[in-house]
């Protein structure tokens, strides 16, 4: 079997890392717009990986390299997940992207649910961790009950030593994380869905080892969650952060520094401000040699059996001495890779665009996470018995 892999970057090198570990993958096609440096290649240690020069951009070139295999992971930015998913029906391939839904990606996604089931192709979108590996826990834990009430969500990658003056080093796009940092996030409060700013609805949270951090609404991380467990009473996710990081955030977001539109003249020259702060960040928030850490908290509280009960999922995973991924890398390309894997091997069947929730299995989901080392903690909290008047 043979799989495309879209975007040569940290993500889509981990993927291929994972893939080429299967006995029944024969093949994986990485595909960049820029030539792939030898040495990257040389990291992933397999005679099975091929390198394609693919500009995205180009749709004859996307049509082409997509159509070279079976199966396609899509790591590039968020911004190309609609055209790729058209491409994907087009040439008949199944498709699983790591997501992003900013700005409704996603939602134009699913609407080609019904082109997909007549070309027999299967597409997953947003499958990587936040959202992805949150939809899959969520939805485990939601098939365990009989109604859900109440789901929180809490992922964060940060550094194990904390870097001034953020307390932070990026582990994905910067850019992503603006648009995750600056739009408006999704929230369900008693029932109502209504939008919060980001860097909102500031809490603390505890993790052994860390301490206590702070958590904060960013957008996107909801994704499809609102709409397949309608009646929630409560639904949000949060970003985990050391303490004082979002406040730093909302300041450099006051002063425009993180604006799409805002230009400013140095001599006789307009600059886009965000470029600047995105390349400066760049530099000084670069991770380096540093270990990161993955820390989630999955929070799924509904009624089963007349009773009041928790499921709870914790993944705390640092990086791994001498490896050249990030935490965040491993397990973003963990992730995508054991899902395509389960569409290629059966495990998912059903053709169509259908969120991680319901597509993916959870239980087979954790199984596969744990022969990579990803070990996901799952805990059960039960209360009194519930009185119905």
């Amino acid at each position: 079997m043979k799989v495309v892999v879209l975007g040569a970057g940290l993500m889509g090198r981990e993927i291929a890392r994972d893939l080429v570990n299967s006995d029944s993958i024969t093949s994986v096609i990485l595909a960049d717009k820029k030539l792939i440096e030898p040495q990257l290649i040389e990291q992933l240690q397999s005679p099975k990986i091929e390198t394609v020069v693919m500009d995205a951009n180009d749709e004859q070139q996307l049509e082409e390299v997509m159509a070279k295999g079976q199966a396609v992971v899509n790591a590039l930015f968020y911004k190309f997940n609609e055209q790729v998913a058209k491409t994907a029906v087009k040439v008949g391939v199944h498709l699983v992207d790591l997501g992003g839904h900013i700005d409704g990606v996603t939602d134009r996604v699913l609407q080609l649910n019904d082109a997909a089931k007549q070309k027999d192709v299967i597409i997953i979108p947003d499958m990587g961790i936040a959202p992805g590996m949150t939809n899959v826990l969520v939805g485990y834990g939601a098939s365990k009950l009989d109604a859900v009430e109440s789901v929180k969500l809490y992922v964060g990658g940060i550094p194990v030593e904390p870097k001034p003056p953020l307390q932070y080093t990026h582990v994905f796009s910067l850019e992503g994380m603006f648009d995750h940092y600056t739009k408006p996030t999704l929230v369900v409060e008693l029932g109502e869905e209504q939008l919060k700013p980001s860097l909102s609805g500031m809490e603390q949270i505890y993790f052994d080892r860390f301490g206590i951090l702070e958590a904060f609404y960013t957008a996107g991380g909801i994704s499809t969650l609102h709409r397949s467990f309608p009646g929630v009473q409560t639904l949000e996710y949060k970003t985990i952060r050391y303490e004082g990081h979002a406040e730093k955030f909302k300041l450099l977001a006051a002063l425009g520094f993180l604006d799409t539109d805002q230009r400013v003249k140095v001599g006789d020259t307009y600059v886009n401000v965000r470029d600047v702060t995105r390349e400066v960040m760049k530099e000084k928030l670069a991770q380096g040699d540093e270990a990161d850490v993955v820390l989630m908290r999955i929070v799924v509280m509904g009624e089963k059996s007349e009773q009041q009960v928790t499921y709870e999922y914790e993944l705390m995973l640092k990086k791994e001495e001498g490896s050249p991924a990030s935490a965040m890398a491993r397990v973003t390309g963990a992730t995508a890779s054991a899902v395509v894997q389960m569409v290629i091997d059966g495990t998912i069947l059903e053709r169509g665009v259908r969120p991680p929730e319901f597509a993916v299995p959870g239980a087979k989901y954790i199984q596969e996470m744990a022969k990579r080392g990803i070990d996901i903690r799952e805990t059960e909290h039960k209360s009194s018995m519930i009185v119905k008047w």
